[in-house]
C-alpha cells in the first residue's frame, strides 16, 4: 500500500513566487496600518511613521506643513507698544486721503506719490549699504515684480512705508485697482515693508 504526501513547492519556486509578490506590490495603494491608524499611502510616499521622516510638527500647524510657523518667520511683524501703536495710527490718517487722493486722480507713479508725501513733512529714509538708517522716516519704491503668464511683471503703482518708531511703522500702496493705509510693526527683513512671498 502506497501512501502519497502532498506535495511541497520546491524551494526555488517559493522564493520566485515571494519575489514576484513584491515586486508587484510597489506603487500599490496599502491598506492603514492597524497600529499607527496611518490613512493609506502609495509605497515610498514620505510619512511620520516612514523610516527618516521628522517626527516634529510645530504647535499650530494643523493640517499644514509641519513646519509652516518656522518657514514663514520673516512674514510675521512684530509687536507695537500701545502708544506707538497710536501714533502709527495718527500716522496713516494723514496719509490715506494723500493716497486716496492721487488714485482719484489715476496718479501712481514713485516720484508724484513721493513729492505728495514729502509736502506733509516727512523725509526720506537713508540707509547705508549694510542697512543701518541714517536719518528720515518714508520710504516711496514702485510696486514688486510679480509672475504673471510665463514671466515677471511689475505693475504700475507705489508702495510706501513710514518708520514712526522702531517698532512701529505705517505701510500702503497706491495702484490703477486699488490703494491701502494700515499699521503693523516692522518685518524682519524688510523693515516696514511686507515680505513678498516666496522667501
Amino acid at each position: 500500500m502506497s501512501t502519497s504526501r502532498p506535495a511541497r513547492p520546491a524551494p526555488l519556486a517559493a522564493l520566485a513566487l515571494t519575489l514576484v509578490a513584491t515586486l508587484s506590490a510597489c506603487g500599490d495603494l496599502h491598506a492603514p496600518d492597524s497600529r499607527t491608524g496611518a490613512a493609506p499611502s502609495a509605497s515610498g510616499a514620505s510619512s511620520p511613521s516612514a523610516p527618516g521622516a521628522s517626527p516634529y510638527v510645530e504647535p499650530g500647524a494643523g493640517d499644514g506643513a509641519p513646519h509652516h510657523n518656522e518657514n514663514n518667520a520673516y512674514r510675521r511683524e512684530g509687536e507695537m507698544a500701545p502708544a506707538h501703536e497710536k501714533d502709527a495710527r495718527r500716522e496713516a490718517d494723514r496719509i490715506r486721503p494723500v493716497l486716496k487722493r492721487l488714485w482719484e486722480e489715476r496718479e501712481w507713479d514713485p516720484a508724484t506719490v513721493r513729492a505728495a508725501l514729502l509736502r506733509l513733512g516727512y523725509e526720506e529714509e537713508r540707509v547705508t549699504k549694510g542697512g543701518k538708517r541714517l536719518g528720515g522716516t518714508l520710504t516711496v519704491t514702485g510696486m514688486l515684480a510679480r509672475w504673471e503668464d510665463d514671466g515677471y511683471v511689475t505693475p504700475e503703482g507705489t508702495r510706501v512705508a513710514l518708520r514712526v518708531h522702531d517698532d512701529a511703522c505705517v505701510s500702503g500702496f497706491v495702484q490703477k485697482s486699488n490703494f491701502e493705509v494700515r499699521t503693523n510693526g516692522p518685518y524682519p527683513e524688510t523693515g516696514c515693508f511686507e515680505p513678498p512671498y516666496g522667501h
